[in-house]
């Protein structure tokens, strides 16, 4: 529909970004925001907590760590407590966090200072977050490694309301990130309640009710048969129909299948080495990807005794100077306790149910950070506004 004086509702006005709230602003993203230049050469004698682009979450805002700057040798950006960091390295990854310490980072991390007579620190982070600034900052340079373009993503034109409705969005947005904090941290509880749950069963340390038969040591190669695909890594088809395992943990898709078996697969290298998936029907699997059949023992209770003892088990057989992976031996030769059929089923039963627990919660978590973004893309353009009342808001 065409814009003319009369289809614009009071209140409102006419811009390139569509029609807005008259108070409303339509700015580019350096007018808001400033990038502090100052730099920090690593120094033993100075110790800063240091953000790499590994420690920024993918898409929630967080952080996974940290580590020293005295530790490091090439250069950081700094930053202070406020600033909003945003990993400029495969923008797509949608690394960003509102920092809550003064500290340094990489340069592959911009660090974004919200100019405070137009922008709050909040706002800036509730737009730096949002669908489609990562959308436009994605316009990047270089294949291998596409890096955001400054000259480009400080042109992105940015609607600013007022201050005080900035905070009123930051404050709605914030009852959602509160809930999606409480919701990870459940998770985090329910994972570590899990692995305690398998450090105790898969080792017999706790036996289950009505189970006092001793367990056997046998070798894995001798319970199941281990083979491996044989496709490139870049077979998948985009409307495949079978499942097609890689050393990824995503799943991808092949019209052709080589396996019509249940099976446990396990990715061979790469940066998920290690990782067990489970199929059962037909399917196909990449040349360095695992494939476990044929079982004796319950295939659930052997997948959790994988989960838990091959990472170890890659550990030992690297050497200093190589990145883990593994050779069909490491597989073969792997001891696996043995317990009988039955206690592995109901060791198998409680460690399914406890994956659940998870699973409901990450199905939880992720229709927070739904509900959460649609409401980003309502209050950021205006279509939606806020009201306080009292100690309660109202979006209308």
């Amino acid at each position: 529909m065409m814009i003319t004086p009369n289809n614009i509702p009071q209140g409102y006005k006419a811009t390139p970004l569509g029609i807005i709230p008259q108070e409303w602003e339509v700015y580019d993203f350096d007018r808001i925001i400033i990038r502090p230049k100052s730099r920090h050469l690593p120094n033993p004698q100075i110790h800063l907590r240091c953000i790499e682009l590994e420690h920024l979450s993918q898409g929630d805002g967080s952080i996974l760590g940290y580590i020293d700057s005295a530790e490091q040798k090439s250069m950081k950006n700094e930053f202070e407590e406020g600033d909003v960091l945003f990993g400029k390295l495969r923008p797509y990854l949608r690394k960003y966090w509102l920092a809550k310490f003064r500290g340094v980072c990489s340069t592959e991390i911009w660090v974004l200072r919200a100019i405070s007579d137009v922008c709050t620190k909040e706002y800036l982070f509730d737009i730096v977050s949002s669908y489609n600034f990562v959308q436009k900052a994605n316009v990047s340079s270089g294949s291998k490694m596409p890096r955001a373009e400054w000259d480009y993503v400080s042109k992105i034109p940015i609607l600013t309301p007022p201050l005080a409705e900035q905070k009123k969005i930051a404050e709605v947005l914030g009852v959602w990130d509160k809930a999606i904090e409480k919701q990870s941290h459940l998770i985090e509880q329910l994972t570590l309640r899990k692995r305690g749950l398998m450090q105790q069963l898969l080792t017999a340390k706790r036996r289950l009710p009505g189970f006092s038969d001793p367990w056997k040591e046998v070798k894995l190669g001798e319970i199941c048969n281990i083979t491996t695909g044989k496709l490139d890594a870049n077979a998948m088809e985009d409307n495949g129909i079978y499942p097609f395992f890689t050393c990824a943990k995503d799943v991808y898709k092949i019209n052709k299948y080589a396996f019509d078996t249940e099976a446990l697969l396990i990715s061979g290298n790469g940066e998920y080495v290690g990782y067990v998936h489970y199929c059962k029907g037909k399917f196909n699997a990449y040349q360095r990807t695992y494939v476990l059949d044929q079982f004796r023992d319950n295939i659930f209770y052997l997948k959790y005794t994988l989960q838990y003892y091959l990472p170890k088990r890659i550990l030992q057989t690297k050497s200093s100077s190589n990145t883990p992976y593994i050779v069909i031996g490491t597989l073969q030769d792997m001891i696996i306790l043995e317990p009988s059929k039955a206690e592995q089923t109901a060791i198998a039963e409680v460690l399914t149910a406890a994956d659940r627990e998870i699973e409901l919660a990450q199905q939880k978590l992720e229709l927070l950070r739904q509900q959460k973004r649609g409401l980003m893309q309502q209050l950021l353009t205006g279509k939606k506004r806020v009201k306080n009342y009292g100690d309660s808001f109202k979006i209308y």
